[in-house]
């Protein structure tokens, strides 16, 4: 028997509706690429999505038709976002950070017809668009004032788009299904793959995400500050979380450096900011320098790496709650959250610590397991460790035109891979131990990358730690250490050892440290090891040369 409800479509552009009408005076700040700092309010910005969404129908651009941005994260990018998906478009976010040619092949596998682009990116634009054909558009996102000479053809002027259009409209009645926007994983091996999300998954994650509203500082009263990038992952969510519970959203633009980003939190009372942890190193060393904070941050949610114990304690020392957030492109993204219960997860410090430095609790509506090497069932035990899989409305189906990669990418029950190994305990605290291809196999035992990482970071002279695994004619595998000293730094190899050796089991410890002056990272932030196995390729551990 099927209930007598109304069968309404989940639609992204309504998540805008109702903070115009809801939320109709809260801000949406933006640091612009020209400077300046703009204003509006989220009813403002729903006249400006309507002009858009009237200019894109008037150049031809309708229903599943590709928009492609390569922007900064400012309101004319959140504008984009609203205006394309509203109108049965895809909004297609592209990382201007990834290497020409992977920018090439992912604009023509998507057959983007319109290509939005930063006064920053236009060089970029310009030395590539004769490859790429299917373009028929290209929008610089600035004003008439602003619109310097460029070699594009037939380059259209972002504000003089909107100019005269009408500020209101009704959008069209779309099935839920219908495709919403496009995010290219960063390939860090072989080309970049798609990922496809509906309205449907879209309003979905964000409804989930935002019944961690409260917790994570996301409410009518709070500002929060998307440093991770608008187009990565649709931001996180923020731009479909912050309109729906009101939350001012305050745009970096491109300064993200420490000092930027220090002086816009303080300036704009930002509460809460989401990123990546090398954004947080920076914000760190520059409120180590002015020995102060940003007056009204209270939260930051870190992911795309696992948080060090250090990071953490130190930004509680500024009375500043750091929460860890994991997920990935697959999955909307964001899969679970360390939000901790005063009254429930921990009753000491160092309890409580213990489930901080895990990666959180399942989002509603994401179900996760983890199977070992035959594909079975592991218990929740907190101990048994396996490849974590997961299943849900916001997690992908398939990769945007890629059979291979979908047929690889799902066990027979159409569960998802993460490629991440975890453990899970009984109140479902998920700990990623390593990924799939970063884990150390050392004899019988298995070194988890990412504890040694976090470990050697808690070490006042490390900056950055990686660890790889490198070949041992004894062990199979032991680890390097690779570590970026602190500014000023003195401490030695000895030294880092020895520190370690309090932290850790004896038979974790690198065989060798080898400090750097920087270590690569991929388009998104995190630590690229494929970068660094290919450098160190040839190098032989200490204790190898010893024991042939």
């Amino acid at each position: 028997m099927r209930g007598l409800m109304m069968d309404r479509p989940l639609q992204v552009s309504a998540l805008l509706d109702y903070a115009a009408e809801v939320h109709g005076a809260g801000a949406v700040v933006s640091r612009t690429v020209e400077g300046c700092i703009h204003r509006y309010t989220y009813r403002e910005a729903r006249g400006r999505v309507a002009q858009l969404a009237h200019a894109l129908g008037e150049h031809g651009i309708g229903r599943g038709d590709r928009v492609a941005t390569l922007a900064w994260n400012g309101y004319r990018h959140f504008e984009i976002y609203y205006a394309a998906s509203g109108i049965g478009a895809v909004c297609h976010t592209i990382n201007p950070r990834l290497f020409p040619d992977q920018v090439v092949y992912i604009v023509n596998h998507a057959a983007d017809r319109v290509l939005f682009v930063d006064l920053t990116f236009l060089p970029l634009v310009e030395s590539l668009i004769g490859r790429m054909p299917c373009v028929e558009h290209v929008v610089v996102m600035t004003d008439a004032a602003q619109m310097r000479g460029t070699a594009l053809p037939n380059a259209l002027c972002y504000e003089d788009l909107l100019a005269g259009r009408p500020a209101a409209i009704d959008w069209p009645e779309l099935d839920e299904n219908t495709a919403a926007s496009l995010c290219y994983t960063s390939g860090t091996t072989g080309n970049p793959k798609g990922v496809l999300y509906s309205h449907r998954s879209t309003v979905l994650h964000a409804l989930s995400v935002g019944l961690n509203a409260a917790s994570v500082r996301l409410t009518h009263a709070d500002r929060v500050l998307p440093v991770v990038p608008l187009f990565h992952v649709n931001a996180w969510a923020l731009p479909y979380v912050a309109p729906v519970t009101g939350a001012a959203l305050v745009f970096p633009g491109p300064k993200l450096d420490g000092a930027s980003l220090f002086d816009l939190m303080d300036a704009e009372r930002v509460t809460a900011s989401w990123g990546v942890p090398t954004v947080w190193l920076g914000l760190l060393a520059e409120m180590r320098r002015r020995n102060a904070k940003p007056a009204a941050l209270a939260s930051i949610l870190v992911g795309g790496s696992a948080v060090p114990r250090a990071m953490i304690e130190e930004f509680e020392g500024w009375q500043i709650e750091a929460i860890h957030g994991w997920g990935m492109t697959e999955m909307s993204p964001v899969g679970s959250l360390g939000i901790i219960r005063k009254d429930q997860d921990g009753k000491t410090p160092e309890e409580r610590m213990a489930r901080k430095l895990k990666q959180g609790r399942r989002m509603f509506m994401v179900d996760m397991k983890i199977v070992g090497p035959d594909g079975a069932p592991l218990p929740k035990d907190g101990i048994a460790s396996g490849e974590l899989l997961v299943r849900g409305p916001a997690v992908t189906g398939g990769y945007y035109e890629n059979d291979d990669a979908s047929r690889a990418a799902f066990d027979g029950e159409g569960w998802f891979r993460t490629g991440d190994i975890a453990t899970i305990d009984p109140d479902g605290f998920i700990l990623i131990v390593d990924r799939i291809k970063d884990i150390i196999k050392s004899g019988g035992e298995w070194i988890s990358s990412i504890d040694l990482e976090n470990a050697a970071m808690g070490h006042p002279a490390v900056a950055e730690a990686a660890v790889i695994a490198l070949p041992h004619p004894k062990w199979g595998e032991r680890p390097l250490l690779i570590v970026v000293p602190a500014v000023g730094a003195t401490a030695g190899k000895d030294d880092i050892i020895a520190f370690l050796a309090t932290k850790i089991a004896k038979w974790s410890l690198p065989d060798d440290v080898v400090f750097a002056e920087s270590l690569p990272h991929t388009a998104t932030g995190k630590l690229q090891k494929s970068e660094l196995r290919e450098q160190f390729a040839g190098y032989v551990l200490p204790t190898a040369r010893k024991d042939r």
